[in-house]
């Protein structure tokens, strides 16, 4: 134990390094390429950071960030357990398939914008429609994603538990699942980052309030610096999930390989 602690821990080092470094290398780029141009339509980040501590102190940008993750989390969740349901029945069972195929092709590649602006129409502005709209526009690349995995399963793996008599549930648990843990972890990760840029244009399009709100009232001040300011911290907030959620969960589903 005590001969292993002196190498992980620059180990460790090595690891966050090789993360920060790359992001602060393109901060500085920002800051000089900001400086150099002097053009207040291109604020230097040391600008954004100002506005940003200024946005942090008044309240606003815990109110406004908080009402967002929140219509992300509630979105995230109905299109992950409603996509991977769909995409795993569909991958199972040829029939449901084919009849499903169709609609699905559709609603992959109808465009966000038009769905949120017809649900906000057929249901009015609320946050209900917000997030059911927003969640409609990922459930079906989420359902593709699943339906790929379900359909590329080891069958020589159904065919031991089969012959070691495995319950249904026991099976699903510790064959089917575990062999659709990278999907469904793929499918989560390119999920996040696409709900809360849908997430952005439910809320300017239909909301009063959240980060897009924001970034719709900034847009029209022209204050370039604000917007910039509430982008810098989701994109922070939204990466602090993938490295210190999505990536260890990851880790720890796939152990079993």
């Amino acid at each position: 134990m005590t001969a292993r602690r002196p190498r992980a821990a620059p180990a460790r080092l090595l690891r966050i390094a090789e993360r920060v470094l790359p992001s602060l290398a393109l901060l500085l780029a920002w800051e000089f390429a900001a400086r150099w141009a002097g053009n207040r339509l291109f604020p230097p980040v040391s600008a954004v950071i100002i506005t940003l501590a200024v946005e942090a102190a008044s309240g606003r940008l815990a109110y406004h960030l908080g009402l967002t993750l929140a219509r992300v989390a509630a979105s995230f969740a109905l299109a992950m357990i409603g996509g991977c349901a769909l995409g795993i029945a569909m991958g199972r069972w040829r029939l449901l398939d084919r009849m499903l195929d169709t609609p699905l092709t559709t609603l992959l590649n109808m465009p966000a914008l038009v769905t949120i602006v017809l649900l906000y129409v057929w249901f009015g502005l609320s946050e209900a429609t917000a997030i059911a709209a927003v969640a409609l526009n990922k459930l079906p690349s989420t359902a593709v994603t699943l339906r790929e995995g379900a359909r590329a399963l080891d069958p020589a793996l159904a065919e031991m538990a089969a012959s070691f008599r495995v319950g249904r549930w026991a099976g699903l648990r510790h064959v089917v699942l575990p062999q659709l843990y990278p999907y469904g972890f793929a499918a989560a990760r390119s999920g996040l980052a696409l709900i809360w840029k849908i997430v952005l244009v439910a809320e300017l399009l239909g909301r009063s309030n959240g980060v897009g709100f924001q970034v719709q009232v900034y847009f029209q001040l022209f204050d370039v610096t604000a917007i910039l300011a509430y982008t810098l911290a989701f994109v922070v907030v939204v990466q602090a999930l993938e490295w210190l959620a999505l990536q260890p969960l990851e880790r720890a589903a796939n152990r079993w390989r």
